[in-house]
C-alpha cells in the first residue's frame, strides 16, 4: 500500500509545477547542480556502481541521462540537449531529448538500457519503464541504479547534502520499482540489491 504524500513531497511537487509552468524546470535542475557542486565532490553516481553493473551493459545500448559519465565507453549517450550534469566534461551528448520518449528507436532493437538516478524524477514510473522496455530486444537487459528516497532524505538531513527537489515519490525504492515492473509483466529479475553505496539500490531485469 502506498503511503500518503508527506509535506516535503507535496512541497517538491508544487515547486516542480511552478518551474514547469514558467518553462524553468531545466534551469532549476541546473541551479541545483551548481549548488551541489560547491559542497560535494564531483563524483558521478554511475562511478559508484560501474564495477557491478557494467557487465550487464554489453552489445548495443543506451545510457539514459548519462551526466557526462557513461556506464561504458560504447554506450549511446542520451541526455537533455543541455545537460545539467557533466561530471567528466569529455563525453558530449549523442542523443538530446526526453528519456520518456525514445523515438529514435524501433521496438525491440537494443541489447540494454541503463539509467542512473533518473527514474525517481518522474510521476508516471510505469509509463517510463514501459518505454524503456519497448526498445529492448527479447533477452535485453534493463539496468537501473537509483536512490531509496527515505534513506536519501535522511542522508541529506544528517549530512547537510543538498536535497534534490526533483524527486517525486516519497516511497520511491527498489520495492516500488519492482512492483511497477511486476504490473507490466514483461521481465524477469536477474539481480537486485536494496541498499548499496549509502542511499542507492540497483536492479537488473531481462525482457521476456
Amino acid at each position: 500500500m502506498r503511503t500518503a504524500p508527506s509535506p516535503v513531497s507535496l512541497t517538491v511537487r508544487l515547486l516542480r509545477g511552478i518551474l514547469r509552468m514558467f518553462g524553468l524546470e531545466t534551469a532549476g535542475r541546473a541551479f541545483f547542480h551548481r549548488m551541489t557542486r560547491r559542497v560535494v565532490p564531483m563524483v558521478s553516481e554511475t562511478s559508484k556502481c560501474r564495477a557491478r553493473l557494467a557487465p550487464y551493459c554489453t552489445g548495443y545500448g543506451l545510457d539514459l541521462g548519462f551526466g557526462g559519465d557513461p556506464i561504458t565507453p560504447a554506450s549511446i549517450r542520451m541526455d537533455m540537449i543541455k545537460p545539467y550534469a557533466d561530471y567528466l566534461g569529455i563525453h558530449p551528448v549523442q542523443l538530446g531529448g526526453d528519456v520518456t520518449d525514445l523515438y529514435w528507436f524501433r521496438d525491440g532493437v537494443l541489447d540494454y538500457v541503463y539509467s542512473s538516478h533518473v527514474l525517481e524524477d518522474f510521476v508516471e514510473v510505469e509509463l517510463v519503464l514501459s518505454e524503456w522496455l519497448r526498445v529492448l530486444k527479447r533477452g535485453g537487459r534493463l539496468v537501473i541504479y537509483c536512490p531509496d528516497e527515505q534513506i536519501y532524505r535522511k542522508y541529506c538531513a544528517d549530512t547537510g547534502h543538498p536535497y534534490n527537489i526533483h524527486h517525486v515519490h516519497a516511497d520511491f525504492s527498489l520495492a516500488f520499482v519492482q512492483r511497477a515492473l511486476a504490473r507490466l509483466g514483461l521481465t524477469r529479475e536477474l539481480h537486485s540489491a536494496p541498499r548499496v553505496e549509502i542511499y542507492s539500490w540497483e536492479i537488473v531485469v531481462e525482457k521476456l
